[in-house]
């Protein structure tokens, strides 16, 4: 039905960061060329200022720009229209518009940030939207409306852009209370029965609409004096601390941000203490006015303290700070992964998919994108639940990733560790998650532990190990958590951001072992190109397989790749193709082709053969003609570590690629190491991959 969406707001604050990534994470599942543009964007001290070009190019590592995605700054629009060049300013538009046309096969195309005139804003956008074509979709925010508010909005916006003959396709109310969402859900349908068009509610979550103390600092051009590694904790509410200390400490509610006179020590040395008490409220940070600053006592305390809150100063007085704090509204940053999951989450909770899908109908589908495997991959683990457990509940990271996986139920969480740690972990470090929604277990103080020491210690007796040697092991992390997946108390483990390879995979063959037929463990890499995905073994385990460990990594890398829904072509890889070459490294490579094929007739397998010869149509035919594999592999074998691990961080930094990996193989049940060097992404796309693997196991 179209080729892009113009997303434009009846007034301020509608959400539009939160509608852009649901649409943008949308049409990436159907094809990789997406792009986004902003008509007109605000004046900013520096050339990249506009967070929502920057969190879309980046989150989803479109392929533009900053400068190709957007037509022009405010003020330069104002000075065309004020000289009588209006034609002008719409030539600059369109222009770059068109350029990007040409490039890809959706565009998403973000009104303004009404920061000045509405009026004159109102109206651009409407000359926007009709002289790009493109069809509009109109949002309002609902916060401290009544339900005739929201719809008269609406109603109106969605008038001036039709009586300007702009396409309106649907409508969606943000930041909607709980309380009047249902009725208002039966007013718009009344009120637009006529129309066919997307019409829906989002309803109002802090975790996306309330501010961080970054963004208050920020706004308020704060210095900050403490606490710099926890500026990206959530501030729910403002509380001003200008009386006694006893009338002060009940006012504080959850996620609070104190303001105070910068002299008062008194309410600094007892907001720190109420922060570190269990029984007030967690305080987000402080923010000390009037350009005064803690006597030096006062900040040897605070200095004296671990994993400080954020305490930051302003030389304005305190009624003045507090009505400026009070005016910062949300940003969302492309490192703010926890905030960008709730958002596409809340989206796709309450954003009629069906009529979206149809907006999106025309999008050309070309492969399969990296957004559309990914998408494929979760929907298949949150289809049937996995439990994951993951020993490093310390982390960040892994605590970061566990909110995001919890709170959309792909999985049921296990972490490991001390609970009062953990939690104490995940608040220092601004991360906001529901322990409810997972489980975490101290291993020595598990019902099950004695049975687990008993059960290890008769599966390597025979090694010499003895009660007390078996004790001590299962006290580890990673065996208790790899004897929670061997006794089916889990359906697989993730582990290795903070433990080594060899921490995570020693367990898993003492206790889970190799499967039947199986002699060596290796590992595969999902790598999602733009427009197909192909998988890499072994990139990481086995540093020079012998040819029939090569053939057994070949043949545990096409049932990984059947597992996942990919019909294998396998490439044996060596640096020549076919019979053209010769040399100890040829033959061990065509070695194994020669026992992968007599195991498995039914695959097709080649080899040896050049990279190039395996992925490129016009190569293949060239150097390999007639055969089954050549031009369309999708299983790569490269012939050892050295090659694999070096060509696949190739592909990935020069190509984009997403690498989703190492998924280890050839284990009776799953589980998977993480690199030290993890990113929280990983970290969710391998818990999502064992998961997958642990309802097949």
């Amino acid at each position: 039905m179209t080729n892009s969406i113009y997303i434009s707001t009846a007034e301020p604050n509608s959400g539009k960061a939160l509608v852009a990534l649901g649409i943008l994470e949308s049409s990436l599942r159907k094809s990789s060329k997406v792009g986004f543009f902003k008509p007109v964007i605000g004046d900013f001290q520096s050339a990249k200022d506009d967070e929502h070009i920057s969190l879309v190019i980046d989150h989803f590592n479109l392929d533009l720009n900053y400068e190709e995605a957007y037509g022009l700054t405010l003020k330069r629009a104002n000075e065309l229209i004020s000289q009588g060049k209006k034609d002008e300013m719409l030539e600059i538009v369109i222009s770059k518009y068109k350029r990007l046309e040409d490039r890809f096969d959706f565009i998403l195309i973000e009104s303004s940030d009404y920061k000045n005139s509405i009026t004159l804003e109102h109206s651009l956008n409407i000359e926007f939207a009709k002289n790009l074509a493109a069809p509009v979709l109109v949002l309002t925010n609902a916060n401290n409306k009544s339900t005739d508010d929201c719809v008269d909005a609406l109603r109106v916006a969605i008038d001036d852009f039709e009586s300007s003959d702009c396409e309106v396709i649907g409508a969606i109310v943000n930041r909607t209370n709980s309380d009047i969402i249902n009725d208002l859900n039966v007013k718009l349908a009344d009120q637009f029965k006529n129309k066919k068009m997307l019409l829906s509610t989002i309803p109002a979550d802090e975790r996306i609409s309330s501010p961080t103390v970054r963004d208050i600092a920020e706004h308020l051009d704060a210095k900050v004096l403490y606490g710099v590694r926890n500026m990206d904790v959530l501030v729910d509410n403002i509380t001003i601390a200008a009386m006694q200390m006893q009338n002060f400490l009940p006012k504080i509610k959850e996620n609070s941000l104190v303001i105070t006179p910068g002299d008062r020590g008194d309410i600094v040395l007892g907001t720190l203490s109420a922060h570190r008490a269990q029984s007030y409220p967690n305080i987000s940070g402080m923010l000390l006015t009037t350009g005064l600053e803690p006597d030096e006592s006062i900040k040897k305390v605070i200095e004296g303290m671990k994993d400080m809150f954020p305490i930051l100063s302003v030389p304005a007085n305190t009624y003045l700070t507090a009505n400026f704090a009070n005016e910062v509204s949300a940003s969302m940053r492309p490192n703010d992964l926890s905030r960008i999951a709730y958002a596409k989450e809340l989206f796709d909770k309450h954003v009629d998919s069906k009529m979206l899908s149809e907006l999106l109908a025309t999008v050309k589908v070309k492969g399969m994108t990296p957004k559309m495997f990914q998408y494929q991959l979760t929907e298949r683990a949150r289809q049937k639940k996995a439990r994951i457990v993951l020993p490093e509940g310390n982390d960040p990271r892994i605590l970061e990733a566990s909110a995001i996986l919890s709170s959309q139920d792909i999985v049921d969480i296990i972490l490991l560790g001390n609970k009062e740690e953990i939690v104490d972990v995940a608040r220092k470090n601004a991360i906001n998650i529901d322990f409810d929604l997972l489980e975490i277990i101290n291993p020595v103080e598990y019902h099950k532990f004695s049975e687990y020491v008993n059960t290890l210690y008769e599966l390597r007796k025979h090694k010499g190990m003895n009660l007390d040697m078996a004790t001590d092991a299962m006290s580890d992390v990673s065996y208790f958590g790899t004897m929670m997946v061997q006794m089916g108390d889990a359906n697989g483990m993730v582990s290795g951001a903070v433990h080594t390879t060899a921490a995570t995979i020693r367990p898993a063959l003492q206790v889970i072992k190799t499967k039947p037929g199986t002699s060596v463990v290796s590992s595969v890499f999902f790598m999602s190109l733009p427009d197909r995905v192909l998988v890499y073994g072994d990139c990481a385990v086995n540093p020079n397989p012998n040819s029939e460990q090569l053939a057994e990594i070949a043949l545990s890398s096409a049932e990984t790749a059947i597992a996942f829904g990919i019909e294998p072509k396998i490439a044996m890889l060596s640096y020549s193709s076919g019979s053209s070459g010769s040399g100890e490294q040829v033959e061990k490579v065509r070695k194994a082709t020669e026992i992968a094929q007599e195991k498995r007739p039914d695959l097709k397998i080649e080899g040896p053969i050049q990279y190039d010869a395996a992925v490129d149509p016009k190569v293949g035919a060239q150097k390999m003609p007639g055969s089954e594999v050549a031009g369309q592999a999708n299983v790569l074998i490269f012939p050892d570590l050295n090659t694999g691990n070096n060509t696949y961080k190739a592909v990935q930094r020069e190509t984009g690629a997403i690498a989703i990996g190492p998924v280890l193989q050839g284990l009776n049940k799953p589980v998977n190491d993480l690199s030290r060097g993890c990113l929280v992404e990983d970290i969710l796309n391998t818990v999502i991959i064992t998961a997958i693997q642990g309802n097949q196991a």
